[in-house]
């Protein structure tokens, strides 16, 4: 599947949010001032849309944009992006950097042991 760009990735978020929506009921969930303009927000679902995130259905004119992936499908392509071009396809690796860097808590390291132990 294709990159989205961050606007794309934001308009994904919204509609995996809403479900299903028309391009105006997306631009009202935009927290920018002024409101992007509607031809501009049009573009960017159309793109998502020939990117395959996006499916729709007409009603004459209007169309309805529903997500054709799943926020959870998304977020695990990305994951694995980061895995792979970042910590050399090991997961180990970025658990381990999130240790050290992120600078976990006891409680949250002890959450993603339980994790582990349960998985093993």
């Amino acid at each position: 599947m294709e990159e989205l760009t961050k606007t794309e990735e934001r308009i994904m978020q919204i509609f995996w949010k809403l479900k299903k929506a028309f391009v105006k009921d997306i631009i009202e969930q935009i927290p920018d001032e002024p409101k992007p303009p509607y031809n501009t927000i049009s573009s960017v679902v159309r793109i998502l849309v020939s990117k395959g995130y996006l499916n729709f259905k007409a009603y004459g004119k209007t169309y309805e944009y529903y997500p054709a992936i799943s926020k959870s499908s998304y977020r695990k392509i990305q994951l694995r992006k980061v895995i792979s071009g970042y910590f050399s396809d090991s997961p180990a690796s970025l658990l381990s950097f999130m240790v050290k860097e992120e600078k976990l808590s006891l409680e949250e390291i002890e959450k993603l042991r339980d994790i582990i132990n349960k998985i093993g």
